[in-house]
């Protein structure tokens, strides 16, 4: 099944400041090969579920590599059964 998700990854316990551990995960989004879109406050990623879902596991098991014992995660998403949609397609529809 094809979705679009909103995801977000929060490693606790480490400060005000996690840019070392969104750097390490934006590596892993982008080996990944997945269409995705970051903004201030998590990432967008296209694909198959079971994909989105391999590679959010992938970032969980990286910060727990990288000594993070809890992590916060956030995923919604969308799909879309009438017709194919990515991203883009979502964001052209709102232009007259």
């Amino acid at each position: 099944m094809k979705i679009i998700a909103d995801f977000c990854i929060v490693p606790m316990g480490v400060g005000p400041s996690v840019s070392t551990y969104v750097r390490e995960i934006q590596t892993i989004i982008e080996a990944s090969g997945l269409v995705h879109v970051m903004h201030a406050n998590g990432t967008n990623i296209e694909g198959e579920m079971a994909q989105v879902s391999a590679l959010i596991e992938a970032c969980c098991a990286r910060l727990t590599e990288m000594g993070i014992e809890r992590t916060f995660c956030t995923m919604a998403f969308s799909t879309r059964t009438d017709k194919p949609q990515t991203m883009a397609d979502k964001l052209a529809s709102l232009t007259p």
